[in-house]
């Protein structure tokens, strides 16, 4: 039987991605007002043991899919890095092996989208992208079903980027071929989403443009995203020059203004305040940026459910 890995948004039909967020939306609709701790009426995980695997630091995609989990009535096993062998005195390919033999579905947070592929490459159970250096998909479902929940559907959409292209861009313009929106990145040269990702969006017959002038680029947009400006591993005079070439695409009022009235911005989190977005944008009427987080639940515990087929 095929596995149902969720590895990237242009490896995932475009049907599935639809039916996720469609059970998400459900899923969320009969939790409200209940205490975060009780659990869904249907229990689908029952008996199940998730792996929550985490090379790399985490707020949302920890604590989401620990909760999600638990919501649909299965356990979770925790782990980092420093505590398995993967990759140093373990292949990741026997690691794949031997977690398959404990665990009914991983969820992996890496850096690098070559190990994830590996490790599903190798597992008997599903696989789950929760962030590479690469990729997002779990992010950009959340900010997909935000933005319905808010303004209806997205197809036809205007999408602006404005900033770095980073891993989370790399799975918007993805999005933009599975969901039929236009996307537009505004940012400095060098610095654009990748060829493959933008390659995918306009095979699949959507509108990918690239603005170097951000007022330009927002005018008729529906929604705004950006992220954080610095990587973890960039030295001061790195920061210093990627700084001054990123201020013109902070995402401040007098941009935000130059949209649609009713424009959405979103932002993954964590997010550097009056450095790519400002706190009158963050904070703001038109802001959906909690939204997203707490739509991470959702999304996730449905994507969990379409992998094992629940």
């Amino acid at each position: 039987m095929k596995l149902n890995h969720f590895l990237e948004l242009s490896l995932t039909p475009a049907d599935s991605l639809r039916d996720i967020l469609n059970l998400a939306v459900e899923m969320k609709a009969a939790r409200k007002g209940r205490p975060k701790g009780t659990p869904d009426d249907e229990q689908p995980l029952s008996g199940r043991v998730a792996a929550l695997m985490f090379e790399k630091p985490s707020t949302r995609t920890r604590v989401s899919f620990d909760v999600g989990t638990r919501q649909l009535g299965g356990q979770t096993l925790l782990l980092s890095g420093s505590e398995i062998h993967m990759g140093r005195n373990e292949s990741v390919a026997d690691t794949a092996r031997v977690l398959s033999r404990f665990v009914d579905l991983v969820m992996i947070r890496t850096f690098d989208a070559g190990l994830l592929a590996e490790l599903a490459e190798h597992s008997s159970v599903p696989v789950i992208n929760g962030l590479t250096d690469s990729s997002h998909p779990c992010q950009i479902m959340a900010d997909m079903m935000t933005f319905e929940e808010r303004r209806g559907s997205i197809k036809g959409r205007k999408v602006v980027w404005s900033g770095a292209a980073t891993n989370v861009c790399s799975s918007l313009v993805q999005a933009a071929g599975q969901f039929g929106f236009e996307f537009t990145y505004a940012g400095p040269e060098g610095m654009e989403p990748e060829h493959s990702s933008s390659d995918f969006a306009r095979s699949k017959g959507a509108e990918v443009r690239i603005e170097r002038d951000p007022i330009k680029a927002v005018q008729g947009a529906d929604l705004i995203m950006t992220d954080t400006w610095m990587s973890m591993h960039e030295i001061d005079s790195e920061r210093t020059k990627r700084r001054a070439m990123l201020e013109p695409y902070r995402v401040d009022a007098e941009l935000m203004s130059r949209a649609k009235p009713d424009a959405l911005f979103m932002h993954c989190l964590p997010a550097h305040r009056e450095e790519e977005v400002t706190s009158e944008v963050m904070d703001g009427l038109n802001s959906a940026v909690f939204d997203e987080a707490e739509n991470r639940l959702h999304v996730q515990k449905s994507i969990m459910r379409w992998c094992l087929q629940l």
